[in-house]
C-alpha cells in the first residue's frame, strides 16, 4: 500500500516540527509556501538526515499549483493564513481534509493539555500557569502561540509519561481543530483579527472551538463579567468554573476584600494572595491571576505556588516592560498591545503623564474605544503611525482634546515622542495595532524600540 501524501502549507514556527514528525511516521510530505524557493532553503536543510520532501511548491502561485495535485489526503495549514480561498475550497471539495499542527498535537499528545485562549492576556496567563505548576512539582511543558510548537516535545512527553502540557492557543490555531484540550481557559473576547476572520462572530466561533470538543470529564475556566462571551459559554460538555473581579462566586476564582480567592465545589473559599502583593501592574493582571488560580487548582497544583509566582513574576518582554529612563522620562515597551483594548489596559495600569506611540497594521478594528480610554487617562500627547495612523488620529481628535502628531515611520515616531516628553512623563509604545506593515511581529517591533531607547540614552550620556 502506498504511503499517505499530505501537504504542509507554510513553514513558519508552527509547521517546522510538523514536517519531520510526519516523515518519521512514513507520510509523504509536500511543502508549499508563498515565499520563493531560495527562502525555504534553511528550513529544508535543517530536516533530519534521510528526511525527504516529496515536492515543493513555492512562490505567489503556490496554492494554485498545489490544488492541482490529485494524491493529497490532508493539508496542514499555517495558522495565520485565510482558510477560505478558491484553491483550498477546490481541494476540500475533492475530499481533502483541511487541518493544522495544533489539531494533530491535541489529538496525539500523551499528556493532559491545558489550553489558554482569549483576545488579551494569553501569554502572561500561559506563562504563570506553567511557572506555578512547575513550582508545584509537576513536570510541565509550555508552548503553542507563545513562541514554540509543543510538537517538538511530543516524544519527550511520551517518554516521561507524566506531567502537563500548557498551551497558548490563538484563534488562528483553533479555527480548524476537531479536538479540545482537557482543560480550557478562555479569558475574554474583544474584536481582533477581523482582517482574517471577516467578522467578530467568526472570530468568536474560532475561539469557541477550544470548548467545542470537550467531554464531561474535562473542565473549562470562563469569565462571569464578559457579555461578549455569553453566546459561547454553553459550548462543549466540560465542567464550568468561573472567574470574576466583581466579588464572591459559588465556584471559581474571584477578587474580594482586596484578595484573590479560590472556591472549589462543596469546599470553603481559600485565600490565595493579596492584590497589593501582586508584582504585575494593572487590574487586567489581577484578572489573569484569577484564571491562573483556577487552572492550577484544577490541574492539581498548589495555591501556595500561585501566590509565590504572583509575588515574584515581573512580566514578559514587550508586556509593559520598562526599557530605560533618563532625566525623569521613563520608556515602556508594550508592543504586545495589538488591539485598542490592550492599549486601554496599559493606560489604566500606569500613573502619571503619558506620551503614547500608537499605530501599525490595520486589522479592521475600530479606534473609538481607544480614544475613549485616552480621554479617561493621563495621556497628554499621541504620536500616531503606520496604516492606522489616520484612523487613530481622527478618533482621538473627535473625542478628546489630546494633541496628535502623525509620524511617517517608526523611528520618526520615537523621535517625535521624545521631543514631546517632559520630566515625569512616560513614553509608552502601546500600538493598539499589529506590526505587519513595518515588522514581522510584535517582538521585532518591541526589540527595535528597546534598541532605539538604549541608543538614545547612550547618546544622552555621552552628550552630558
Amino acid at each position: 500500500m502506498s504511503a499517505e501524501t499530505v501537504a504542509v502549507v507554510g513553514v513558519g514556527v508552527n509547521n517546522q516540527p510538523l514536517i519531520p514528525y510526519l516523515i518519521r511516521r512514513g507520510v509523504r510530505v509536500v511543502v508549499a509556501d508563498q515565499k520563493p524557493i531560495e527562502a525555504l532553503g534553511p528550513v529544508l536543510a535543517a530536516l533530519p538526515e534521510g528526511a525527504r520532501i516529496a515536492a515543493v511548491y513555492a512562490g505567489p502561485d503556490y496554492l494554485e499549483r498545489l490544488s492541482r495535485r490529485e494524491d493529497l489526503s490532508a493539508v496542514y495549514l499555517t495558522p495565520g493564513m485565510v482558510k477560505r480561498t478558491p484553491p483550498l475550497e477546490r481541494l476540500e471539495a475533492r475530499g481533502v481534509r483541511l487541518t493544522c499542527e495544533t489539531d494533530l498535537f491535541l489529538a496525539t499528545c500523551p499528556l493532559p493539555v491545558v489550553g489558554i485562549t482569549g483576545s488579551a492576556g494569553k501569554s502572561t496567563t500561559t506563562t504563570l500557569i506553567g511557572l506555578a505548576l512547575q513550582r508545584s512539582g509537576i513536570k510541565t511543558w509550555v508552548g503553542g502561540n507563545i513562541g514554540r510548537s509543543l510538537l517538538w516535545e511530543i516524544e519527550a512527553m511520551a517518554a516521561e509519561q507524566s506531567g502537563i502540557a500548557v498551551m497558548e492557543l490563538s484563534s488562528f490555531q483553533l479555527e480548524l481543530v476537531q479536538h479540545s484540550p482537557r482543560g480550557a481557559v478562555w479569558l475574554n473576547l474583544r474584536p481582533n483579527h477581523l482582517d482574517i476572520h471577516g467578522s467578530f462572530e467568526a472570530y468568536g466561533r474560532a475561539k469557541a472551538r477550544i470548548l467545542a470538543y470537550q467531554r464531561p470529564s474535562d473542565w473549562c475556566v470562563l469569565p462571569v463579567d464578559d457579555p461578549a462571551m455569553a453566546p459561547f459559554t454553553g459550548v462543549g460538555a466540560g465542567r464550568r468554573y468561573w472567574i470574576s473581579l466583581g466579588g464572591a462566586l459559588e465556584t471559581g476564582a474571584y477578587l474580594a476584600e482586596g484578595r484573590i480567592w479560590w472556591k472549589a465545589p462543596e469546599a470553603a473559599p481559600r485565600p490565595v494572595v493579596a492584590a497589593d502583593q501582586v508584582r504585575l501592574p494593572g487590574r487586567h493582571n489581577l484578572y489573569n491571576l484569577l484564571a491562573v488560580t483556577a487552572a492550577v487548582a484544577l490541574s492539581g497544583g498548589s495555591l501556595e505556588a500561585v501566590a509565590e509566582v504572583a509575588r515574584t513574576f515581573a512580566g514578559l518582554p514587550h508586556h509593559l516592560e520598562q526599557v530605560g529612563s533618563r532625566a525623569g522620562i521613563t520608556f515602556i515597551n508594550d508592543s504586545i498591545a495589538t488591539t485598542p483594548d490592550r492599549t486601554a489596559a496599559a493606560l489604566a495600569a500606569l500613573r502619571g503623564p503619558v506620551v503614547l506611540i500608537a499605530g501599525g497594521y490595520d486589522k479592521h478594528l475600530a479606534y473609538e474605544p481607544l480614544a475613549e480610554a485616552i480621554a479617561g487617562s493621563s495621556v497628554r500627547a499621541v504620536v500616531a503611525l503606520g496604516q492606522t495612523r489616520e484612523k487613530i488620529a481622527r478618533a482621538v481628535r473627535q473625542m478628546t482634546a489630546v494633541p496628535v502628531v502623525e509620524a511617517d515611520g517608526f523611528e520618526a515616531a520615537l523621535e517625535q515622542a521624545v521631543a514631546l516628553a517632559r520630566p515625569g512623563d512616560t513614553v509608552l509604545l502601546s500600538p493598539a495595532a499589529a506590526s505587519y506593515d513595518m515588522f514581522p511581529d510584535y517582538r521585532h517591533r518591541g526589540e527595535r524600540f528597546r534598541q532605539w531607547v538604549e541608543d538614545y540614552l547612550r547618546r544622552r550620556v555621552q552628550e552630558g
